[in-house]
């Protein structure tokens, strides 16, 4: 190719950008905006920000109304969130991940001839997190009482129209949602007919999960009639879940039908607010939560892009592609072997993971014309000044998959149960407030089909299924009482010049820092508008090991976007890729992008899902 050539390819392509059209329009938004995972979520929001409420309330209202609808989600599950503080001018990160119940013990699964945690069923769930996430979060940073926040919520549990997909998705699950009798009560109101699940717009009521919120409101109320604080008060509704008739209940449900939770699980769990970690990449500040999830991922990806003009390779190129393909794998295998709950020991080496320095070395082994099958872990610990106690694990780390030593010859099939398993959603949800909070969760965990607790309408976690079983895969990842799992959930937050710059989220388990650095690059790199780059086609690596299910890895497997050019495809398989397509790529992504100039919000909701935004 020419310079010529070369120059007006470029130029056409930044055209293209520039002018593209999106199927959803721009968000805008002076005084506050509300992104999540559903309408009737976002209008929530709404309706909490028209009642005066700051953007960590609407965002709490967003989150307990996404449970109620069981949006890829419930009450059981687990809630991670960065909240920008103006009054601070700090992020601050939200760990409220439920932790391994007593007696899940890597023995213990292994006796069951479990290679890993299973994915449904009581087994599967670790304490539920999202309930004391959502309180801590209201108590601490809110201004409204949790009265007026679940006020949405409950509204829906006593009976709101459900939509398709949903309603679908419980009747694809049925047989499975019938082994567990407090799912089948709660999901199943037309059993024994053709269809068991209720129909798209029918009213869902869930009169259990109502009794459990409306005991969490009388608590609240009770300790304010005894002169108790907006936050007490809050909080002894936090006590009355974990410690009280809401736990005891939780506990007996579970067990019951299996579980290992004990009362003194529900009670000696706490919400962690915690630093989060950081890098800067080009001058923007990136935030991601602590190991305990994938959240690093992001920024040793950056730091190693960092070194590379990305921009002048062209949006979505062959080059560009492997270039971002081969950085993510390296800070991928270094997920999967380093990452876990930093409460426990051993402690991950995130000084060196986080490195410029590291970020270097890693680069070298980027080979600019094919693709790396058998890249693994790297050595971060001599980066902080230590030896590595892992050495003699780092040597036959990997060696037992078939797509990495039969490379050449392997085809790695993306099945229909791998794809399902490997993108296991969850929702996003995004807010701020002209005041200046911003908030950006990725909640999760007690997606349908979810085995319920009893009668409290709860349905449990599947997370357990994140952890591995053997030190030779994870040293700091193993299943033990206690412990959280390392999970994919990834909230993001951007600061530049010191003021919010970007708040951005997706769900879709191994797929989400994936999708969301390719977000934050369209943006940085490539000037798209928040809109523009949520629909934007990104593409998808299988390489890492999945977090769910049987920890498969597909090496070399790619998903382009249908509309990758023949030239792309035809570099990318020389490269040593094994392409497959899909028609949307782009996420589901949220964002919202912080217009400094002018003085408001842009907010960008993909074309994806189901995902819907508010402003104002």
């Amino acid at each position: 190719m020419t310079n010529l050539t070369t120059l007006l390819f470029t130029l056409s392509i930044s055209v293209t950008l520039v002018a593209q059209q999106t199927q959803k329009p721009v968000l805008h938004g002076k005084h506050w905006m509300a992104i999540t995972g559903k309408p009737l979520s976002a209008t929530a929001g709404a309706i909490t920000f028209q009642k005066g409420g700051n953007a960590v309330d609407a965002a709490c209202a967003m989150l307990a109304a996404g449970c109620t609808m069981w949006d890829v989600l419930s009450w059981g599950g687990e809630t991670q969130a960065l909240i920008y503080n103006p009054n601070t001018k700090k992020v601050i990160a939200i760990n409220a991940l439920g932790v391994a119940p007593t007696g899940a013990t890597a023995d213990f699964f292994k006796e069951k001839g479990m290679k890993y945690p299973p994915q449904f069923g009581p087994l599967a769930a670790v304490t539920p997190g999202t309930p004391g996430g959502l309180m801590t979060m209201l108590a601490e940073y809110g201004t409204m009482s949790l009265k007026e926040v679940l006020a949405p919520a409950m509204q829906m549990a006593a009976g709101y129209p459900i939509e398709a997909q949903t309603a679908n998705s419980i009747e694809r699950s049925k047989e499975r949602i019938k082994e567990w009798p407090y799912s089948k009560k709660v999901f199943l109101p037309h059993l024994g007919e053709g269809r068991e699940a209720p129909e798209a717009g029918e009213i869902f009521v869930q009169q259990d999960l109502l009794n459990t919120l409306t005991k969490l409101v009388e608590a609240e109320q009770q300790a304010l009639k005894k002169k108790k604080s907006r936050k007490e008060a809050i909080y002894a509704a936090y006590d009355r879940f974990y410690k009280g008739d809401i736990a005891k209940e939780i506990v007996r449900g579970a067990r019951e039908q299996g579980g290992l939770f004990t009362e003194e699980d529900l009670a000696n769990w706490k919400v962690k607010i915690e630093e989060p970690m950081m890098t800067n990449y080009r001058g923007i500040d990136v935030y991601k939560l602590q190991p305990w999830t994938q959240g690093p991922v992001m920024l040793q990806t950056l730091n190693i892009l960092e070194n590379f003009d990305l921009k002048s390779m062209g949006y979505n190129t062959s080059r560009y592609i492997h270039t971002v393909y081969q950085a993510m794998n390296l800070a991928f295998a270094d997920r999967d072997f380093y990452y876990g709950d930093p409460a426990f020991a051993p402690e991950e080496p995130m000084q060196g993971l986080l490195s410029k320095a590291y970020a270097k070395e890693r680069m070298k082994l980027i080979n600019a014309d094919k693709n790396d099958p058998n890249i693994g872990p790297g050595d971060p610990y001599p980066f902080e000044g230590k030896k590595n106690p892992y050495l003699d694990l780092l040597k036959d780390w990997g060696k037992n998959q078939a797509s990495v030593n039969d490379y050449k010859s392997h085809i790695p099939a993306l099945d229909e149960q791998y794809i399902t398993d490997f993108t296991a959603g969850t929702t996003s949800i995004e807010a701020t407030d002209e005041a200046g909070w911003v908030v950006s969760i990725t909640p999760s965990g007690g997606w349908v089909p979810a085995c319920i607790a009893g009668n409290t309408g709860v349905g449990m976690s599947q997370r357990m299924q994140s952890f591995v079983l053997d030190a030779k895969e994870n040293p700091f990842n193993v299943v033990e009482p206690g412990k959280r799992p390392r999970v994919t959930l990834t909230p993001s937050m951007a600061l530049k010049d010191g003021k919010p710059f970007l708040s951005f989220a997706k769900q879709a388990g191994d797929e989400q820092d994936q999708n969301l650095i390719q977000f934050f690059l369209n943006v940085v790199e490539f000037g798209m508008n928040v809109q523009e780059s949520a629909e934007a086609a990104n593409f998808k690596t299988y390489q890492m090991y999945s977090s769910f299910g049987d920890h498969e890895r597909k090496a070399g497997a790619l998903t382009l976007n249908s509309q990758t050019p023949v030239w792309t495809r035809k570099d990318l398989r020389e490269m040593g890729y094994h392409l497959s397509f899909e028609d949307r790529t782009s996420g589901p992504i949220n964002a919202i992008f912080f217009d400094w100039k002018h003085g408001s919000f842009w907010g960008g909701s993909s074309n994806h899902g189901e995902d819907y935004g508010i402003g104002w």
